[in-house]
């Protein structure tokens, strides 16, 4: 019997193929995204495969909306079995030069959504004594990474709120997991790589960085193999705390834990072309 999962930011990319491949092996699928056409097509491959599922346009930071959603899921399939929270922006840029207003929004969408996703539906969870919570991170929620300050920022405190989490469901037979992909071969990065002004002091380091970053995405992990590795974690019924889905951040999680900070910087400088 398949499970009932939630994913939030399913319209498209890296949540569309995991809410696709975890439609086509039998599982129920909820989900809301703010891209309504992205969400219509998504319905219609679902009716296709034949699974039941619930999709409606909601923002993630709209706390009243999150709730209605979790009740209307509840009361169309009477239980959720997982919930992924895959909901995220990205964020670049230098921190002296940073717009400390659209960095709040970061960290309000990628924190706070994640927060709220998981709040909605614990009780539920906590009540039938099993569930699993899934959080999508990433290698800087470990690794802080130069230029991208508010998403680092954003990523250790996902990293930091769920392993908290951890110990206060964990007896409700509640279990936790994150997903700290590195770079995964998307449009994301490109989106948000914005070259600072011609006067900034920055301006040529930013400029070898994101020149690095283009070069490592054509050999990065595949969306449909991240999708993939995803979804193993989603079915696991006892998944482990920390899951990689591809071998960059695996090496760089393991040299991070070994290396004294000194050499693991010098490293991650080199790696990205951006030593002084």
């Amino acid at each position: 019997m398949g499970q009932v999962i939630i994913i939030t930011g399913l319209a498209q990319g890296i949540g569309r193929d995991v809410a696709r491949m975890l439609a086509a092996s039998g599982n129920s699928i909820a989900g809301f995204d703010v891209d309504k056409v992205g969400l219509a097509t998504l319905e219609k491959e679902l009716d296709e495969l034949g699974v039941e599922h619930y999709l409606t346009p909601l923002d993630i930071t709209d706390r009243n909306g999150v709730l209605r959603f979790r009740d209307a899921v509840l009361a169309k399939f009477g239980q959720v079995d997982t919930v992924l929270s895959n909901v995220g922006i990205g964020f670049f840029g230098p921190f002296e030069e940073t717009d400390l207003e659209k960095a709040l929004k970061c960290l309000e969408i990628n924190v706070i959504g994640a927060a709220s996703i998981f709040q909605a539906f614990i009780p539920a969870m906590r009540e039938r004594k099993c569930g699993k919570l899934i959080a999508m991170s990433s290698l800087v929620g470990l690794i802080p990474f130069p230029f991208e300050s508010i998403y680092t920022a954003s990523k250790f405190a996902i990293e930091g709120m769920v392993e908290s989490i951890k110990y206060e469901v964990a007896p409700f037979g509640i279990k936790v997991a994150l997903v700290e992909p590195a770079q995964v071969s998307t449009d994301f990065a490109a989106k948000i790589h914005k070259l600072p002004p011609e006067d900034s002091p920055y301006r040529e380091r930013v400029q070898r960085f994101i020149n690095r970053d283009n070069e490592l995405i054509k050999t990065a992990t595949t969306p449909e193999q991240a999708a993939k590795k995803i979804v193993t974690v989603v079915l696991d019924d006892n998944p482990k705390l920390h899951n990689q889905v591809d071998f960059m951040s695996s090496f760089f999680i393991f040299l991070n834990w070994i290396l004294p900070k000194g050499i693991r910087d010098m490293i991650l400088l080199n790696h990205m072309d951006i030593k002084v």
